[in-house]
């Protein structure tokens, strides 16, 4: 499909820059069927479910990935951005200024961290070998900071308030550069009202990569290129899932990056299996849901991936329609922003 068939015009003022508090006073734009939208609030949601639908989250814990340094040997400042893990020591990084860098070459970044700069990928990133002996997650936490999406960062600085508003409560698995930001949305409160309700909660694993802030540059959907990302889903949450489905329950994914770990897991009898590795599954309209059965997602970014897999989800004319009406009612786009319960 071609690509410009994702896009829409967005004012700036529309982007969030900070989240709402308490995080679950955003608004959400209720999408089901064919029925006109409803404007809800998140903390609408309980009411929106039915008893027995199963709300699966996303625990990958965002790490501060975004590395500012220089060449040991050169004054050639760099910028690099982890985006996956390959083993121990080395990671998969986009990095800015990277024809300065030749392969070998030492980066120096803060703190006295170094990697050493290994592998050149097709898509012109790099593997960045950390030296030393101490874990990386530790040197990682001395010389990063959070990336923030690039939409926000052209915008004003990372700060300290950004540690937390770009964690969800979640968070427990070290290893994503994105924060699976359907989840930050989500309180104590939110969450006690939805167990009383007798909605039930699952969580999976999806490390989230560098790659979905990047732009589509192809024209067409077939000749854009996923990055992979690491995920897993366990045989009891599988097992889990798959009986609250045979009992009548919805699976609604919290987030793009859990249904896409839903769908990659998932085979054409709806069964979910169990699922350990990495994913670079590419979601656009045509596709057949196996895996979710709703979704809870922000609003996203014009000519992205995210918005070709709502579309796929609801429909393009459908989602075009959802997207123009949110701006002409002033919801807040984005990772910080409001947020949508697509029910097809």
């Amino acid at each position: 499909m071609r690509v410009d068939l994702f896009d829409f015009e967005l004012p700036q003022e529309r982007i969030a820059l900070r989240p709402v508090r308490p995080r679950d006073a955003a608004r959400m734009l209720l999408v089901r069927g064919d029925e006109a939208f409803s404007d809800k609030g998140v903390r609408d949601l309980p009411d929106l479910l039915d008893p027995g639908d199963v709300l699966v989250f996303n625990d990958t814990r965002v790490i501060p990935a975004q590395l500012e340094g220089r060449r040991a040997n050169g004054e050639a400042r760099i910028g690099a951005t982890l985006h996956k893990r390959i083993d121990l020591r080395r990671w998969q990084a986009f990095v800015r200024n990277a024809k300065r860098v030749k392969l070998g070459d030492q980066l120096v970044f803060g703190g006295g961290v170094t990697a050493i700069a290994q592998d050149r990928f097709e898509d012109g990133s790099l593997t960045l070998m950390f030296e030393g002996d101490e874990p990386v997650e530790v040197l990682l936490d001395r010389a990063g900071t959070m990336p923030l999406p690039p939409y926000i960062a052209q915008k004003r600085g990372v700060d300290e308030q950004d540690l937390s508003d770009y964690q969800t409560m979640f968070a427990k698995e070290d290893g994503a550069v994105a924060a699976p930001t359907a989840s930050l949305h989500f309180t104590e409160e939110l969450i006690a009202a939805i167990d009383a309700r007798g909605i039930r909660r699952e969580t999976l694993t999806l490390h989230v990569g560098a790659g979905t802030f990047l732009p589509v540059k192809a024209d067409d959907t077939d000749n854009h290129a996923m990055h992979s990302e690491f995920g897993r889903i366990t045989k009891e949450t599988a097992e889990r899932l798959n009986a609250a489905r045979a009992a009548g329950g919805r699976i609604i994914g919290v987030g793009t990056t859990a249904l896409r770990l839903l769908e990659s897991a998932a085979t054409p009898d709806r069964i979910i299996h169990p699922f350990a590795g990495d994913t670079d599954i590419f979601i656009t309209p045509g596709y057949t849901f196996n895996g979710v059965d709703g979704l809870m997602t922000n609003f996203h970014l014009p000519k992205s991936t995210l918005m070709m897999l709502v579309s796929a989800l609801m429909g393009r004319d459908r989602m075009m329609a959802v997207y123009k009406h949110a701006i002409a009612q002033g919801y807040r786009f984005y990772s910080y922003g409001d947020s949508s319960l697509l029910l097809p």
